[in-house]
């Protein structure tokens, strides 16, 4: 049976995640400015803690979305560097 969690599919996943993450930030702050619909702010975070936190860290300050809220603030790169650990600690003891 062919591995699935191969370090390519791995990359390939965090690329893609945080592509989508960049660009729902993106999408949010366009939204914002129609005054339509917006992206709940519980996705935002869900993106996050599935390893798009790089995209969505970077589209919240690239597009100036969601910067004066603290939770937004500080939680994005919480959760990234979190994670940063972790997958470095789960390749250090591997």
């Amino acid at each position: 049976m062919q591995e699935i969690f191969t370090a390519k599919n791995i990359i390939i996943y965090l690329i893609s995640i945080n592509i989508i993450g960049f660009f729902i930030m993106w999408l949010d702050k366009r939204k914002a400015i129609k005054g339509s619909w917006r992206i709940p702010e519980k996705t935002l975070f869900i993106i996050t803690a599935i390893g798009g936190g790089i995209g969505t860290t970077a589209g919240m300050f690239v597009f100036r979305h969601k910067t004066k809220k603290l939770n937004f603030l500080i939680g994005f790169p919480l959760i990234t560097i979190l994670e940063i650990i972790l997958g470095i600690y789960y390749l250090v003891t591997k």
